[in-house]
């Protein structure tokens, strides 16, 4: 508790320097400046992993725009940053930036007016337009290179509106440990780890049904994937038995019939059994198809039979992998249905049909077939409006298709048991912070129904590093894919010529063709352990921080960023990538709805920092418990801002009073002679255990709420009761006593303040200390063997009993009491007979008499003296 500043050589005992009029404005650009020039927070790399507290911080959308949620999540994270710090912790504390994705790549499409083509050239001299096109037919096409040095290009300029944000908010961040997901170096780790994964067997590619954006033109992961409640309708319509029976079904994708590949029922629906394993032919296309049984099939959904179409929906899926069915896909990746006639239509009547919806959308295609069955007298009845749930992507606006495809897949336990318990005690080894958040990362696993697709049909990326060797026909062998040496990394396949070949044999017979996909956003960003932690480059660093202590994270993307991360780690490093998870919650609005961009009601960070102050929004954001959505309040930012006003004020004040550095105690208790003073710091012992406990234990929020209880009962009692002895009215050891309770207890509430409200803190800290207080020891509990931890409440609440008697006799708080009766627990009177010396100072009391009783403390009989004419204020 009384142990001085770490890492400092300045001299032991600072001058006091208290300004007559503190102020909390100005604070963050002075000190933001301070600490980075003296590098406090600068992560030391001549250590030991035992030394390390590492912390994979989540690297934001650069791209994005700001808003509170993040000064939310990441005031958390470097609460318990600062924290470990003070606990003697080397900490890693970097910074990222994910300029890897969709958000970057409209931006930079729109900012400069250019398009990502893979398959243009490099162009070294390129610069974009001065001002970009109006229409983006007229935008620049440009080589994925050029596109990605825009992007770094642009990125510098959001960067530094994050980094400006970010260090006004006080993170303690080492901002010499910073990275992109989009740079060399993330590019590299991102293609080596892939590549690990495909000597492994752990990646593989296969033709398999995929969810596929129709706008992006990409294939989609179950994890991105978001279900949304539009309106739709059931159509109820027949196929026909052999002998002519009508079978009807019910479907809310009729532009699908043409793919139909069986029809489903449930095995003990009685009134299915009967044709199980029979044909029927298909109404207006005229195709026979199989009668399956599945437990899947929904006696009570519509019919209780539904066509398998391929692909409907991800049951379809299910169903044709399980029931071994034919593949008859015909809608196509732009969205349309394809316009060459299948070959499982083969009567004119059927192909005649068939020609109708032929190069249609999805939804005219099912406004054609509509008008086919009711010309027909097929459609039975009017359709049955209803609003159901329909897959999305998580970032589009069309419904997903499911089509065919070639994709790349990276083994996740969805088809793998042995797996799938492997990376749920995976998570087992991560202690999450709220502990109930574990479910929500083991629910998702045991819901996977596939393994984590990480191709994307996109230009702008980190480029899958594989060529394809080409026969004399042109054609691809896909299962002898030409792989990069590890020297090339990064590599762009789409750019660079294979090993073995030159460019002039790019897609030509005998020659070879580079894989044109990009991986998976977060099949880059899962690796942000590796990339910062230096795998693969730098063995020495990365044994010094991995396994991270710390993944901070929202609970929104446990299914994405937390399990791919866990993924990855088990394949390359046979771990979990990290000890701890703490898990934020949501900023919601006053109508209690998450904020978010999309729904326009998002605030702009720095309208609050700016009218409120760092230390004040820091006090909000830490008030939160992890896990806890929480409310954007204003009113809690104001009582943060007071508190740090008063932190400012009640130093002062206490350093005036004469306390020094030299006055801290913390083996030798001699000095402290005074009853109340040695209560005071008893009482201080019990928080520092409690903040500390609570701190280990991940609840930054109760140990703020624990010292800042502390600190009010310190100002409003203590502070008021010992202003005579403060000032030497009962002698010279009185006075000494006083001084160190004073100066002790302000040295440690700093301290314990500093995670929390590091402006205020640190200027204090300023005033009469040498080094930084964020560099400072955490505080330590004193042993006082005889203190009274109930003391000063019991004394505290006796002054206020006979302050309020002054204020109810509209009288001002120095009028002299000629005489008072406090009635109280024989426990109670004891104490206040040892703290009775303050308390009469402080109420300005000749005589107080103390009396035994049953029930609660109680002022009575307050004689006061002559008023003066002014009231109290």
């Amino acid at each position: 508790m009384a142990e001085s500043t770490q890492g400092t050589d300045t001299p032991a005992t600072a001058p006091i320097n208290v300004p007559d009029k503190p102020a909390l404005e100005g604070l963050e650009a002075a000190l933001t400046q301070r600490w980075l020039e003296e590098g406090t927070y600068k992560f030391n790399p001549d250590t030991t992993r035992e030394q390390v507290y590492s912390i994979d911080t989540p690297p934001p959308t650069a791209s994005g725009s700001l808003h509170v949620g993040h000064m939310f999540s990441f005031t958390q994270t470097d609460v318990q940053a600062r924290y470990m710090r003070m606990t003697g912790k080397n900490v890693f504390y970097p910074m990222g930036w994910d300029d890897n994705g969709l958000p970057t790549e409209r931006r930079v499409q729109n900012y400069y007016g250019v398009r990502c083509d893979p398959a243009i050239p490099y162009d070294a001299s390129y610069q974009p337009p001065a001002q970009p096109a109006k229409n983006q037919r007229d935008f620049d096409v440009v080589s994925r290179r050029n596109f990605i040095e825009l992007c770094e290009q642009l990125a510098v300029e959001d960067e530094k509106v994050f980094e400006n944000l970010f260090q006004t908010l006080g993170l303690s961040v080492d901002w010499n440990l910073t990275y992109r997901t989009i740079d060399d170096t993330s590019r590299a780790v991102s293609q080596r780890a892939f590549l690990a994964n495909l000597a492994a067997g752990d990646a593989y590619m296969a033709e398999a049904p995929t969810l596929w954006d129709v706008t992006f033109r990409t294939a989609v992961a179950q994890a991105e994937l978001e279900d949304r409640e539009v309106p739709g309708a059931y159509y109820r319509y027949p196929f026909f038995t052999e002998d002519g029976e009508k079978i009807f079904i019910e479907t809310t994708r009729p532009e699908l019939l043409a793919a139909c590949a069986a029809l489903v029922a449930n095995p003990d629906d009685e009134r299915y059994q009967p044709y199980f394993g029979k044909t029927v032919k298909s109404p207006l296309f005229d195709v026979e198809l199989e009668v399956k049984a599945h437990p899947l099939a929904k006696a009570d959904k519509g019919s209780g039979i539904a066509m398998v179409c391929t692909f409907g929906d991800l049951t379809d899926v299910t169903w044709w992998r399980e029931l071994q069915l034919p593949t008859r896909a015909i809608m196509g990746r732009d969205g349309r249905i394809i316009a060459e006639t299948p070959e499982w239509i083969t009567t004119e009547a059927g192909k005649e049909a068939y020609a109708a919806i032929a190069g249609k959308t999805a939804f005219s295609a099912k406004e054609a077939v509509v008008e086919l069955l009711k010309d027909a007298d097929l459609l039975d009845g009017e359709p049955k409006k209803i609003t159901h749930p329909v897959n999305f992507f998580e970032k589009g606006d069309k419904p997903l298709e499911v089509v065919t495809s070639r994709q790349w897949y990276i083994r996740n336990g969805g088809r793998d048991e042995d797996r799938r318990a492997r990376l749920i005690g995976r998570g087992q080894e991560i202690d999450f912070h709220p502990s109930f958040m574990r479910s929500r990362y083991e629910n998702w696993i045991a819901g996977l129904n596939g393994d984590w697709l990480v191709s994307r049909q996109r230009f702008f990326g980190v480029p899958i590093p594989v060529w394809y060797p080409l026969d004399a026909q042109g054609n691809p062998d896909y299962d002898n894919p030409v792989l990069p040496t590890d020297d090339m990394l990064p590599v762009d396949p789409a750019a660079d010529a294979a090993p073995g070949f030159d460019e002039s044999q790019r897609d030509q017979p005998n020659g070879f063709t580079g894989d044109a996909d990009v991986l998976d956003t977060w099949a880059t960003s899962s690796l942000t352990p590796q990339i910062v932690g230096g795998w693969s480059r730098d063995e020495e660093l990365f044994s010094k921080v991995y396994p991270f202590d710390l993944r901070p994270q929202g609970h929104d993307i446990i299914r994405t960023w937390l399990f791919s991360s866990v993924v990855r780690a088990d394949a390359l490093q046979k771990s979990a990538p990290w000890k701890h998870a703490a898990i934020s919650g949501w900023i919601l609005d006053p109508d209690r709805k998450k904020m978010s961009k999309s729904k326009g009601n998002v605030v702009v960070p720095t309208d609050v920092l700016n009218e409120y102050g760092s230390d004040a929004v820091r006090y909000w954001a830490a008030s939160a418990k992890l896990g806890a959505d929480t409310a954007y309040e204003i009113a809690q930012m104001k009582i943060g801002r007071r508190l740090a006003i008063k932190l400012l004020n009640a130093s002062k004040f206490v350093l005036n009073l004469g306390a020094t550095e030299a006055n801290v105690v913390s083996k030798d208790l001699s000095a402290l002679t005074n009853p109340l003073d040695r209560a005071l710091l008893s009482q201080l012992s019990d928080v520092v255990a409690q903040a500390t406990k609570a701190f280990e234990n991940y609840d930054y929020a109760r140990a703020l709420q624990i010292t800042e209880s502390f600190f009010w009962q310190f100002t409003d009692d203590y502070v008021e009761l010992i202003k005579d002895r403060a000032y030497g009215a009962a002698g010279e050891a009185e006075q000494a006593s006083v001084l160190a309770a004073l100066a002790t207890t302000l040295d440690s509430l700093l301290r314990l303040f500093a995670p929390f409200l590091p402006f205020a803190t640190e200027e204090v800290w300023s005033w009469w200390r040498n080094g930084s207080v964020h560099r400072a020891a955490w505080p330590a509990a004193l042993e006082i063997a005889d203190g009274d931890t109930t003391m000063l409440g019991t004394v505290g609440l006796a002054l206020s009993g006979i302050r309020k008697a002054k204020s109810e006799a509209k009288v001002k708080q120095r009028t002299e009491v000629l005489s008072a009766s406090i009635t109280a627990t024989e426990i109670l009177v004891a104490q206040l007979k040892a703290g009775l010396g303050d308390l009469k100072a402080a109420a300005n009391a000749q005589e107080i008499t103390l009396q035994s009783g049953e029930g609660d403390l109680t002022v009575s009989d307050v004689v006061l003296a002559q008023p003066e004419e002014t009231p109290a204020s």
